[in-house]
């Protein structure tokens, strides 16, 4: 027995930082949403108690490091499941780029082995358990657009975002999201208007959901990393009608209505970076072609 399961990468719409908790993690509260960017997830049983990781992409590890294992491995523990399963990454969202491809891709193993174990587990109770593998797991599982809060395991649904064009570029580095918490000065901080943007997405004005983005670990990434900023700088010069940094990144992404635009942008941002996309938004739950 097999099932497929489509992992979707994320955006953030807002990224907003409230304050350090007691227990060493930061407060959140994020808008995102998904895109069509996306990993796929083949499950197999296997009738020998062990969990495997295969994927032809060499950045992905086949041990407790990859999420997708994580998933597996509480899944067993928490239900007592004596089979074993191989999963079989295939990798399209860049590696280390704020676009949640490991936490999509643990989450996609998720549904999958509740489907695959007719577990008969509820989104919700999927998402709780997410939230014990990474911050983005549980906003992933929903696998949608929505509000994340407290660590990010809070999740509010929200109304899909306008339709648009999205492009993205990713620089050739990685980020370590830790070392962007650990230098964010709270005091110096802009806070996005985390309200205004979902009374933009509830209204579907493409326009006011532009102008709202927002992302507080931006400037800390752009100080470290000038790629960023001269990414930004590009697709702002190349007719961009808002971009942003998602997460802690160095994804930038840029929106767009008209597809003879998003592609003006992506021819000139080739001399800047080798990984450069041209999506759609999605934001609500599709199910696999």
């Amino acid at each position: 027995m097999y099932v497929l399961e489509k992992a979707p990468a994320k955006i953030n719409l807002t990224l907003d930082v409230l304050y350090k908790r007691p227990d060493d993690y930061h407060e959140i509260e994020m808008v995102m949403t998904t895109i069509d960017l996306a990993d796929r997830i083949e499950l197999v049983s296997l009738n020998e108690d062990c969990i495997k990781i295969e994927s032809e992409n060499r950045f992905v590890p086949n041990d407790e490091r990859n999420l997708a294992y994580r998933a597996a491995k509480l899944l067993k523990e928490t239900y007592q499941i004596t089979k074993g399963v191989k999963i079989y990454i295939e990798k399209h969202i860049p590696v280390a780029a704020g676009l949640a491809g490991g936490s999509s891709d643990a989450a996609a193993t998720l549904r999958g082995l509740n489907r695959l174990w007719s577990l008969g587990l509820s989104i919700e109770r999927l998402a709780s358990l997410g939230a014990k593998i990474g911050s983005d797991v549980s906003f992933c599982v929903y696998n949608t657009t929505a509000l994340a809060q407290g660590r990010g395991e809070i999740i509010t649904e929200l109304p899909a975002p306008p339709a648009c064009w999205v492009v993205l570029a990713k620089p050739t580095l990685g980020v370590s999201t830790q070392s962007i918490y650990q230098k964010l000065n709270l005091s110096e901080v802009n806070h996005p208007n985390t309200t205004a943007m979902i009374d933009a997405l509830k209204n579907g004005d493409y326009l006011s959901m532009c102008r709202e983005l927002g992302n507080v670990l931006e400037p800390t990434t752009v100080s470290l990393y000038q790629e960023v900023y001269q990414i930004k700088r590009q697709m702002e010069q190349s007719g961009a009608d808002a971009v942003l940094m998602s997460g802690s990144g160095p994804t930038v992404f840029a929106f767009v209505r008209q597809e003879s635009r998003a592609h003006r942008i992506y021819n000139s941002l080739r001399g800047f970076c080798d990984e450069v996309y041209v999506v759609r938004m999605l934001g609500y739950q599709e199910p696999l072609d």
